[in-house]
């Protein structure tokens, strides 16, 4: 199988590449679900990693996938200088105010991409079921390559029926990727539904000790942060390489 990692950073990057993982989906703000990484996070990869392929998110805030005129303006410009700056690929999604997907946007996105690699993110679980089926072959036409599901479920482990059906709509027009709660020991579960591509966030969250005494303001602040696990990533490459 071919293992994709989220990451925020440059270490992370290199965790990745250093056991063998496919690609990245480059992000910053784990935290809140990822958003689009900046043109200096991007170069700063490219730098300490530069044979690893780069799939940046392009999601502009957090909260739903809901985008108004200006906001789908400003990801196909951020495609368009990711493009640029030598992104292999983009992660993109848009939604309508009905939880359909707003294929306007993703087409206009599709363009900005000018060849690259274009994977339509987890806003398709976003959809009943059915309708997720449904849109494979409609997102297969628009130039979409790879779609990031967990089948609907909060587990993509729990959702390997619907990632099946998904599979199966998709007649080799584009790829489906298992992502969303993803553990090791589903891999093999998702190599017989068909899927090649899993995604994992590999994460551990850090707690920083701010010495005492503290102000009020300190006292407020969250001073944890998300980072790459050496240990997820490595069991993960060694698991997905096990199923190629």
């Amino acid at each position: 199988m071919f293992l994709e990692i989220a990451v925020q950073d440059a270490p992370g990057a290199q965790l990745a590449a250093s056991y063998g993982a496919a690609r990245i989906e480059l992000c910053c703000a784990l935290q809140l679900g990822g958003l689009t990484p900046s043109q200096g996070l991007l170069k700063s990869v490219q730098l300490a990693e530069p044979a690893l392929p780069i799939h940046a998110l392009i999601r502009p805030r957090p909260g739903d996938y809901v985008y108004d005129g200006a906001a789908v303006a400003l990801m196909v410009q951020e495609i368009k200088e990711l493009h640029d700056g030598g992104a292999t690929g983009v992660v993109i999604g848009a939604l309508t105010a009905e939880d359909g997907i707003d294929y306007a946007a993703v087409e206009a996105m599709v363009a900005a991409a000018q060849g690259m690699h274009v994977t339509f993110h987890r806003a398709i679980d976003h959809l009943c079921l059915s309708d997720a089926v449904t849109a494979v072959p409609r997102l297969a036409e628009l130039g979409v390559q790879r779609i990031l599901s967990s089948g609907g479920a909060s587990r993509a482990g729990e959702g390997v029926e619907q990632l099946a059906a998904m599979h199966q709509a998709a007649k080799g027009g584009l790829s489906i990727m298992a992502g969303g709660g993803v553990q090791t020991s589903d891999f093999a579960t998702f190599r017989a539904a068909g899927l090649n591509d899993v995604h994992l966030s590999a994460k551990r969250t850090v707690n920083l000790q701010t010495p005492e005494p503290l102000t009020a303001s300190a006292r407020a602040e969250d001073n944890s942060y998300f980072a790459t696990d050496a240990d997820i990533v490595r069991d993960a490459a060694k698991t997905a390489q096990a199923l190629a």
